[in-house]
């Protein structure tokens, strides 16, 4: 249990780092309130896992830290403009409602980040999906004068984006504060499946889906331009990597998580095709959560027949030994 707790809290440090390199990025595209309405998110996270847990009877300790990435991941997939009391609304929420009353982090079955960003989708979509253009800093507690729709918006309605590569690689495009940088998101993939820190089966299924896709049925004039920018809005490698490919959530055995991750990213194409509806690969994720448990269950199954067989194997050899002897 201490070993398991000791890499619990290390998957935990990963994705942070991680992920406050994405908030160094929000900051230089869209200055200090990024950066504050991040802190605001983590401290609503902490302050209401300490409440729930002190409820349910524990005590707050270390193992309890990971709802703050889970808000970072929630902040950063919102503009940089977004009402700060509206995101810190969905965070408790998510902490309490889709977390803790399932039984917290031991019992996960929502993800935290998902179920908070479908809240502020539901409750807010007019400031969920309306963006500032990058490098222009709106002050903290000011208002945006100008609003645009996303790049996810305009590929969805048109299949094409008026960038250029290096622009795209470098998320320097409107949409949400730190989930469009492509380049970091790849490192960042790297270095958290070479750590062991999300699902290598759900974030390759993820991956191999979305490919699948671009090639069966391209939403772009080339299968290379529809991959390209398929990754590159709606967060759709963003998502890959934190929420689809989260390890509390995603089946453990990884050839259930490919096919896990696999579904999701084929559903997810096929609404943003049919649809045009932004960011769909995050919905998804969330309406996925039965197949999840389902799979775990069957997961749980396997292994209890494995050892119900290893058990009689074991007991079929003693009676042989015995007999012999």
């Amino acid at each position: 249990m201490l070993n398991k707790a000791k890499q619990d809290r290390h998957v935990w440090l990963d994705i942070i780092l991680t992920l406050c390199t994405y908030e160094l990025m929000a900051y230089f595209y869209y200055g200090m309130r990024t950066v504050v309405l991040a802190g605001i998110c983590a401290a609503a996270a902490a302050a209401a896992e300490l409440v729930s847990v002190r409820l349910m009877g524990r005590r707050f300790t270390a193992d309890d830290l990971p709802c703050t990435s889970d808000a970072l991941i929630t902040a950063l997939m919102v503009p940089a403009v977004m009402d700060m009391k509206a995101a810190a609304i969905a965070v408790i929420f998510s902490v309490v409602a889709a977390k803790n009353i399932f039984g917290g982090r031991k019992n996960m079955i929502f993800s935290p980040a998902a179920a908070a960003y479908v809240f502020m989708l539901t409750s807010w979509k007019t400031q969920v999906l309306q963006f500032t253009e990058p490098h222009v800093h709106t002050a903290i507690f000011g208002k945006a004068e100008e609003l645009v729709n996303s790049a996810s918006h305009a590929f969805n309605i048109s299949g094409s984006l008026d960038y250029t590569n290096f622009e795209l690689i470098m998320g320097n495009f409107p949409g949400p504060s730190g989930s469009g940088c492509v380049l970091l998101l790849m490192v960042s993939a790297v270095v958290l499946l070479f750590r062991r820190d999300i699902s290598a089966g759900a974030f390759i299924g993820s991956v191999a889906g979305t490919i699948a896709m671009c090639c069966i049925a391209p939403d772009s004039d080339t299968v290379m331009h529809s991959i390209k920018y398929t990754f590159i809005t709606n967060m759709t490698l963003f998502a890959s990597v934190y929420i689809v490919a989260d390890r509390r959530i995603a089946p453990r055995k990884e050839h259930f998580a490919f096919f896990y991750g696999l579904f999701i990213a084929v559903f997810s194409y096929i609404i943003v095709m049919t649809t045009a509806k932004e960011n769909a690969i995050v919905i998804v994720s969330l309406l996925f959560t039965p197949v999840a448990l389902g799979i775990r269950n069957l997961e749980k199954r396997i292994d209890l027949a494995v050892a119900e067989e290893a058990a009689a194997q074991s007991a079929n050899a003693g009676e042989e030994a015995a007999a012999v002897e």
